[in-house]
């Protein structure tokens, strides 16, 4: 799937394998970026990577715990620059829509909950 919203919103809810942000809904794993919010394969990061100099905070929701990702990918992110703040989907949409409200520079990429 190739939606794409091209802006950032707080998150409103989450689970049954999606989120709702505002009058919108998505099914699977969610990446906002700078330039908006779109469908995330959790493999990959070169997204996140191209818009790296848009964002300050890349927080990762790794669904219903925390998951320790693939030493190689911390590793290629930390190579870029980019040192995400790694939890659980539910503390990720949380300290998103937190930064969001503030109006910091955050990126977020939700593994989507059951």
């Amino acid at each position: 799937m190739n939606r794409f919203l091209p802006e950032r919103r707080p998150i409103s809810s989450f689970g049954d394998g999606g989120f709702r942000f505002g009058d919108h809904s998505h099914r699977g794993d969610l990446l906002i970026l700078p330039s908006g919010m779109r469908a995330w394969d959790g493999a990959d990061f070169s997204a996140i990577l191209a818009e790296k100099d848009g964002f300050d905070f890349l927080v990762i929701g790794t669904g219903p715990k925390l998951v320790r990702p693939d030493p190689r990918v911390l590793a290629r992110l930390e190579k870029e620059g980019v040192r995400p703040d790694m939890m659980a989907t539910p503390a990720a949409v949380h300290t998103y829509n937190l930064m969001f409200a503030e109006d910091r520079r955050v990126a977020c990429a939700l593994k989507a909950m059951p």
